[in-house]
């Protein structure tokens, strides 16, 4: 197996045991009997640990980008398209919880070790990106505009979506996530006018 053929293998282990035992558990040790695979091969993939974390960080991301974003057929008022996209991203959370779980702990990790603070920065970044970019998409589907800049509505977004997931996370109940997405849906539709 090439190390191009171990990463993912490793990464979907590492979020396993991260999601299970918080990144103080997740040595390489625990992440390759995971995987099934050899120490070597964990060193084989990976120059080391923290390389291993910011790849796993960076697949994960890239993998939420396909939950955020509007799907073409989207249509409807604001409140609509943005709720459609909510629903999409708990979606997503209910599908598999171990990868945002995932993510919270290596946030977490990176806010406490100032080295690693920019990969932190450097995740919101990107999920502001996603977050600006789906807004847009949702504006143009619903023939509207928004009445703040857009970084500010994605913000707002970014803040509620993390809100829902730690909530959902912890208390399971699809319900009480669904009414927040709608909330959300709501109060981010009051932030735009029709066209």
């Amino acid at each position: 197996m090439s190390a191009a053929e171990r990463r993912p293998v490793l990464i979907e282990a590492g979020v396993r045991v991260i999601a299970r035992e918080g990144i103080a558990g997740a040595s390489t040790r625990a992440i390759v009997a995971e995987a099934g695979m050899s120490l070597a091969s964990f060193h084989y993939a990976f120059e080391s640990r923290e390389a291993f974390l910011d790849e796993l960080t960076a697949s994960v991301v890239a993998r939420e980008s396909q939950a955020v974003l509007p799907l073409p057929e989207a249509g409807g008022d604001m409140r609509e398209v943005v709720e459609a996209g909510l629903v999409r991203y708990l979606d997503h959370l209910r599908a598999d919880p171990a990868h945002e779980q995932a993510m919270l702990e290596l946030t977490q990790h990176a806010l406490r070790a100032p080295e690693r603070h920019p990969l932190a920065v450097a995740q919101y970044r990107r999920y502001a990106d996603l977050a600006e970019e789906a807004l847009t998409l949702a504006a143009e589907r619903a023939g509207a505009t928004w009445r703040v800049p857009v970084p500010e509505v994605a913000s707002v977004l970014i803040a509620f979506s993390d809100g829902i997931t730690l909530n959902w996370l912890v208390h399971r109940d699809d319900r009480a996530a669904l009414a927040a997405a709608r909330a959300a849906a709501d109060a981010l539709s009051r932030m735009a006018a029709p066209r």
